[in-house]
C-alpha cells in the first residue's frame, strides 16, 4: 500500500499526532553487523563516532580490500602499465585482474567489462556512440524515473532525428508499469533504457521482463544499475541486458564507473577513442585515459563480496559466492527497512515515494515534507544522522509525481552494514524533527 498522496507542498497544512515508536525488535539478521563493519575503516574513525550514515545512495564507505589494492598500486606500481619492466607488468596484471574479477561477479566474460571515470561519463560516451549507430526514424524508449545521467544521454539523440518515446511513471506511486512499456514498443524501437532501481522511488524494476519485451521487437537494452548494485551485484546472464552500468564508489569501491556491454554490440558501435585503438575493445568506448590505480582497486570490491558470502548463513540460496552475498545483503536490508517503513507508514504529514513494502524496494527511501529536503536533512544532522536532501538528479521523476525539484525530498539510504541501533537513532531523530 502506498502512502497517502499529498497535495502541493507549498500549501499543505500538517497535523501529526505522535505515537510510540515501533518496537525495535526486528527479524534476526543473517549478517553480524560487527563482523561486517570490521571491513570498513570508517567505522573506527574517531571523527565519525556517533554518526549514522544514511546517504549511501550518494556513495558508500570504502571496504578495506579496496583500500589495500589501491595502496599497493600507488606504493609499488604507480607507473605506466603493460610495459616490459617488472613494475609495469605488475601494474597491468593488477588491472587485468580487476576486469576478470568484475566479470566473474557479474557472471559474464571479461570482454564485457569497461571501466570509465564515472557512470555519467560512460553514458555520455554511449550516447555519442549510439548517435552514429542509430538512423533517423529509429525510435528509443526512455523513462522519467531515471537519474538524468542515464535519461539525458539518450534524450539528446532526438537532435539526430531519433524518435524518443517516454515510458512514464504513475504520478501517484512513481512506479513503471510493464503494460505501459508494451504500448510503446514496435518494430521501430532500437533501444530500451530503464533503471534497475530508481534513486528516489526505490522500487526494484523487473529487468528480465523489460529485457524480454525489448528483445521481442529487436531492440537492445541499457540498464542503469547505479542505485541497485550497492545492494548486491546482479547476475547479468540471468537478466539478459545488453548494457548494464554502475558506479563502484557506491559499491564499497573507488570513484569509477563500470560499463558491462555485450561484446558483439560494443564492436558494432562507432569507435569513440583514438583511431589507432579501433581494434582494441577496452579503448573504443573509453576516449580518456582510465585511472589505472582505481581499476586495479576495483578487484577489492569483488574480494569484499566473497567475504560477505563467507559470513552468510550456509542455507542462503545462490549458485556462487556473489549470489549468496547478494541474497544475504538483501535479507539484511529488508529486516532493517521494516521498522523504518512501519514508522513512516504511520505518519500522515509526509509522503513516501515508492512502495512501503521492504521486499519490493531497495532501502533508498525518499520522503516529501512541507519543508525542503535539504533543510530537514540539516535538522537531522543535529542528531548524528548523515542524510541528504534535494532532487538527486531525478528532476523529471519529481516533476512527474508532483514535487517541485527545487523543494526536493529528504532521502534516507542505507545498506547492509547499517545497524538496528542506527535505524532506531534515525526514527528518534525523525520523530523529533519532522
Amino acid at each position: 500500500m502506498e502512502s497517502t498522496t499529498l497535495p502541493k507542498l507549498a500549501t499543505i497544512h500538517y497535523h501529526w499526532v505522535r505515537t510510540k515508536p515501533p518496537d525495535p525488535t526486528m527479524t534476526s539478521l543473517p549478517l553480524d553487523p560487527a563482523r561486517i563493519r570490521a571491513f570498513f575503516p570508517a567505522f573506527a574513525e574517531p571523527s565519525l563516532q556517533g554518526q549514522a550514515f544514511f546517504e549511501n545512495a550518494g556513495g558508500s564507505y570504502t571496504a578495506q580490500p579496496v583500500l589495500d589494492r589501491l595502496e599497493r598500486y600507488y606504493r609499488a606500481t604507480k607507473v605506466q602499465p603493460y610495459g616490459v619492466y617488472a613494475a609495469s607488468a605488475e601494474a597491468g596484471g593488477a588491472m587485468d585482474l580487476a576486469f576478470t574479477r568484475m566479470a566473474q561477479a557479474l557472471n559474464v566474460s571479461p570482454d564485457w567489462i569497461q571501466f570509465g571515470p564515472s557512470s555519467s561519463a560512460n553514458t555520455y560516451v554511449l550516447g555519442n556512440a549510439f548517435a552514429g549507430w542509430l538512423k533517423p526514424g529509429d525510435a528509443i524508449v526512455v523513462t522519467d524515473q531515471d537519474h538524468e545521467a542515464n535519461g539525458g544521454a539518450w534524450r539528446r539523440l532526438e537532435l539526430q532525428g531519433v524518435e524518443v518515446r517516454e515510458w512514464k511513471v504513475d504520478p501517484e506511486t512513481g512506479r513503471l508499469a510493464l503494460a505501459d512499456l508494451e504500448r510503446l514498443l514496435d518494430s521501430k524501437i532500437r533501444l530500451v533504457s530503464a533503471p534497475h532501481c530508481s534513486n528516489i522511488a526505490g522500487e526494484i524494476n523487473p529487468v528480465a521482463d523489460i529485457v524480454a519485451r525489448a528483445h521481442a521487437v529487436g531492440a537492445v537494452t541499457a540498464i542503469d544499475g547505479v542505485s541497485y548494485t550497492s545492494h548486491g551485484l546482479p547476475d547479468l546472464a540471468a537478466l539478459g541486458a545488453d548494457i548494464y552500468f554502475f558506479s563502484t564508489y557506491k559499491v564499497y569501491g573507488p570513484h569509477q564507473g563500470v560499463l558491462a556491454i555485450r561484446p558483439e554490440l560494443a564492436a558494432e558501435l562507432p569507435n569513440q577513442g583514438h583511431f589507432f585503438n579501433d581494434k582494441k575493445p577496452r579503448y573504443r568506448l573509453t576516449p580518456a585515459g582510465p585511472d589505472h590505480a582505481q581499476i586495479a582497486a576495483a578487484a577489492g570490491v569483488v574480494d569484499y563480496l566473497e567475504a560477505v558470502a563467507a559470513l552468510a548463513p550456509a542455507d542462503l540460496p545462490g549458485a556462487d559466492p556473489f549470489r549468496r552475498a547478494h541474497a544475504a545483503m538483501r535479507a539484511q536490508e529488508i529486516a532493517l527497512a521494516t521498522p523504518l517503513l512501519d514508522y513512516l507508514r504511520r505518519r500522515n504529514d509526509i509522503r513516501l515515494i515508492g512502495p512501503d513494502d521492504p521486499e519490493k524496494r531497495a532501502p533508498t527511501i525518499a520522503i516529501a515534507h512541507r519543508d525542503p529536503g535539504a533543510e530537514v536533512a540539516k535538522r537531522l544532522s543535529r542528531h548524528g544522522i548523515m542524510a541528504g536532501g534535494g532532487h538527486f538528479y531525478a528532476w523529471r521523476l519529481l516533476e512527474a509525481v508532483g514535487i517541485d525539484p527545487n523543494h526536493g525530498v529528504l532521502r534516507l539510504s542505507f545498506v547492509h552494514y547499517t545497524t538496528p541501533e542506527e535505524i532506531q537513532q534515525l526514527i528518534a531523530a525523525l520523530d523529533a524533527e519532522l
